[in-house]
């Protein structure tokens, strides 16, 4: 059974930058497709990155420029960097690998 543990979340201002991390159990870490997705208040849940067993990623519209997903195998972690972060960025982060999920992790962007 796969584990995903994420952290990193927290209360940041408007404009701060902050880095997720999803650490993953399982032994198929290199060869499977994984990403992230938010769900803010009242809202249902979105794809904010992922990145292709191929290595190829694919961002939101709504965080271009702004987020960087990146992974490293021999740690088994996905890592979200994501800067210039605006209040519409609020909400709970979820780690997915293939149909897995996480418990997801909150971040609060205010003024």
């Amino acid at each position: 059974q796969v584990q995903l543990v994420e952290s990193g979340g927290g209360s940041v201002q408007i404009g701060e930058s902050l880095t997720l991390s999803c650490k993953i159990y399982t032994n198929f870490f290199g060869v499977s497709a994984m990403g992230w997705y938010r769900q803010a208040p009242g809202k249902q849940r979105e794809l904010v990155a992922s990145v292709s067993t191929f290595g190829e990623v694919n961002y939101a519209r709504s965080v271009l420029g702004r987020a960087t997903i990146s992974k490293v195998d021999a740690e088994k972690t996905l890592y979200l960097r994501m800067t210039d972060l605006k209040a519409e960025d609020t909400g709970v982060y979820y780690c997915s690998f293939r149909d897995e999920w996480g418990e997801g992790t909150q971040v609060t962007v205010s003024s």
